[in-house]
């Protein structure tokens, strides 16, 4: 009898239990990365992580890469420094496009909720993760501190552009037909004028010879219709530079810009 009896009371508080475990939310891993540390959560099904300074500055500022977490990590490691929280979750194969934006839009909700995230983030664009950043600054213009766009793609005619072996599934994410792409303005260059309205910064890196993402038809335009809209933009141009390596070998330039002019 005793034991029936302890065994109700196990399940009774097992079934009192389980609802507040899932209102709590989904479980997060503590992990190192490069000696910070690193939380790993899901949103909507997808890996999302965030990277916590030692010592968070005042605001708890913060830059989500929207692509390749990891690679080319010199801006991301030197604002660590500073105090910057680092964000990312994965929507790979999305290329920016509505779908890809309601998942950040769970992200962004998440790590605000759970974390205490400053309201305004820097979003960083490396290569694809250019159709990310500016078009979640254009969808959310008051959520955006700057963009830091590292030879961006930012153009889908360019890059993957038509004849690209991802073209059928960049079409497929934005819900297009190849006739419909024609005179779709999803595109961030087609989508310029909220994020120059909402006076977002800009700062730019991209090699002069890169092969995969071609500056005069990305980068390059968005520096000069940016410009002549009365935008800040600033961008570094790497003589004789490819598509890799990425960011630059000293990220002051990134980091100065980006604490002098981000709007949090």
């Amino acid at each position: 009898m005793i034991s029936l009896r302890k065994t109700l009371l196990f399940l009774s508080a097992l079934f009192v239990a389980l609802p507040l475990m899932h209102a709590i939310g989904p479980a997060v891993t503590e992990t190192d990365w490069r000696g910070w540390k690193r939380l790993d959560f899901v949103v909507l099904g997808r890996p999302a992580l965030l990277i916590v300074p030692k010592n968070p500055a005042p605001g708890k500022p913060w830059i989500w890469r929207t692509e390749f977490f990891g690679d080319f990590p010199q801006a991301d490691l030197a604002l660590l420094e500073r105090g910057w929280h680092v964000g990312y979750m994965n929507a790979k194969d999305l290329y920016g496009s509505p779908q890809a934006m309601s998942l950040f839009d769970a992200y962004y909700q998440r790590v605000r909720k759970d974390y205490g995230l400053s309201a305004r983030v820097v979003l960083e664009g490396f290569s694809r993760g250019g159709l990310y950043a500016f078009n979640y600054a254009a969808t959310h213009p008051d959520r955006v501190a700057a963009l830091y766009l590292d030879a961006p793609a930012l153009d889908i005619h360019s890059w993957p552009g038509v004849k690209h072996p991802l073209w059928p599934e960049c079409l497929a994410s934005y819900g297009l037909t190849a006739e419909q792409a024609k005179t779709a303005k999803v595109s961030p260059l087609d989508r310029i004028e909220p994020v120059l309205k909402a006076k977002i910064p800009i700062f730019g890196v991209s090699g002069d010879a890169d092969e995969a993402v071609q500056l005069k038809e990305n980068l390059a335009v968005l520096e000069q219709r940016y410009k002549a809209g009365g935008g800040v933009i600033e961008v570094v141009i790497k003589p004789g530079g490819k598509h890799h390596p990425h960011s630059l070998t000293d990220p002051t330039p990134i980091v100065d810009f980006l604490v002098s002019h981000a709007k949090f």
